[in-house]
């Protein structure tokens, strides 16, 4: 696995624990990363994710609920809810990574960490933030 997939793996873990415990990334990744390994580049990478989750979350969510019209952050599964914030944040500040990893990325993580029916649930809602981001296929 590449740094940035292991990187995305303990990204979304600190964005649970986070969530679960109402705590701030600068205070939950120190806690995952007691406990589990990574490479210094995947490493750096999940910090960089969940800070930037953590900061953007207002701006993030609004996105999301324009994209899931039927759904409110409220009722969606936990894993879920991050993957979709993750990956949506990925779409807003990592220009130089293409849709298709992205949204690619964020459906092996719901397969991963959620549910039967969570891979199909996030690439749907992703596909309809990437659009309207106006993050075309092809684009980097």
């Amino acid at each position: 696995m590449g740094a940035r997939h292991t990187g995305r793996e303990a990204a979304l873990q600190i964005l649970f624990l986070m969530e679960t415990s109402d705590v701030s990334a600068s205070d939950a990744a120190p806690t995952f990363f007691r406990h589990f390994d990574a490479d210094p580049e995947g490493k750096a990478y999940a910090e960089e994710i969940a800070a930037g989750v953590d900061r953007d979350r207002v701006r993030l969510d609004e996105t999301i609920k324009k994209a899931s019209e039927h759904w409110r952050l409220e009722r969606m599964a936990r894993v879920d809810r991050n993957v979709i914030r993750l990956a949506t944040w990925e779409l807003l500040e990592k220009k130089e990574v293409p849709r298709a990893v992205i949204l690619d990325e964020a459906v092996e993580l719901a397969k991963t960490f959620g549910t039967e029916d969570s891979s199909a649930f996030v690439n749907g809602v992703l596909n309809r933030v990437a659009d309207l981001l106006g993050r075309v296929d092809g684009d980097r």
